[in-house]
């Protein structure tokens, strides 16, 4: 194998975290990871005028120190993606790696902080800095709970879409009901079903604002069977998601286990 084909197989391993990471890559995950979550209290506090008068110049360094970092990480990745042979091709490849989701949260959450350095005072380049809070979606290549929760949504997500769907359905036939039930006796509050919408999502994941509630007893009827239909509802995702953590735990359980070197087996510890 050629050195420089070594170097990028040694960066990209380096790169993308698994599970039988060395003692370099684990350091420089959890650095990344780190610098992540300060990123994200660095915009909260950032946002305090008090703060940002007094510490304006160590936010602007450590931005400044944040940006190069990520950029190296999203660079590197791209010039050693090839050795995936997902993303074999020294052309397409390095495409395909780009618009992928989790390059794409990489790219999202450099590219605005370098409208940090751009000096103009347009709003709507103020505003494209608050992606940089994008950074918060890095998490899911450094945390191991969030590659789980996306490993259940992802085996759930047929589950998952029956499920919204049917709050969708009943959210627009509840929405309905209500506005031909309390139209008349509240029209500002019921104007048409759009703005009955409000009532029945809210009501639905049993929110409840209380800033529109029905008065017509038949109106209060339905406020009921939405309040207890949108409680179950509400229970269906939660028992759908909460099996398939238990059997992907169980599997990760399972795969942790040492094997047998001569049958393969897996030996019970």
């Amino acid at each position: 194998m050629k050195r420089h084909e070594t170097a990028r197989h040694l960066v990209w391993d380096i790169c993308e975290p698994d599970d039988q990471a060395s003692r370099l890559e684990r350091r420089l995950h959890a650095f990344l990871l780190g610098l992540i979550l300060l990123n994200v209290a660095a915009v909260i506090l950032e946002s305090v005028p008090s703060l940002d008068a007094s510490y304006g110049r160590f936010f602007n360094l450590f931005e400044f120190f944040s940006v190069a970092a990520f950029s190296l990480e999203y660079l590197a990745r791209v010039w050693s993606c090839t050795s995936d042979p997902r993303y074999a091709h020294p052309l397409w490849g390095r495409l395909k790696f780009i618009v992928s989701p989790m390059a794409l949260v990489d790219l999202i959450a450099i590219v605005p902080s370098y409208l940090f350095f751009i000096d103009s005072d347009l709003r709507i380049v103020r505003a494209f800095r608050l992606l940089r809070l994008a950074r918060l979606g890095k998490l899911g290549r450094y945390s191991e709970a969030s590659v789980v929760l996306m490993r259940v949504l992802r085996a759930k997500r047929e589950e998952m879409i029956v499920t919204l769907s049917l709050v969708a359905l009943l959210g627009v036939m509840f929405a309905s009901m209500v506005y031909y039930a309390e139209h008349e006796a509240q029209p500002e509050a019921f104007p048409d079903i759009p703005h009955a919408m409000w009532w029945a999502f809210v009501t639905i994941t049993t929110v409840g604002y209380g800033d529109i509630a029905p008065v017509t007893p038949l109106g209060k009827v339905i406020g009921i069977c939405t309040a207890v239909l949108g409680i179950l509802m509400i229970a269906l995702p939660t028992g759908v998601l909460g099996a398939a953590f238990v059997d992907e735990l169980n599997r990760k359980g399972k795969s942790n286990r040492s094997c047998c070197p001569h049958c393969g087996k897996q030996i019970d510890t």
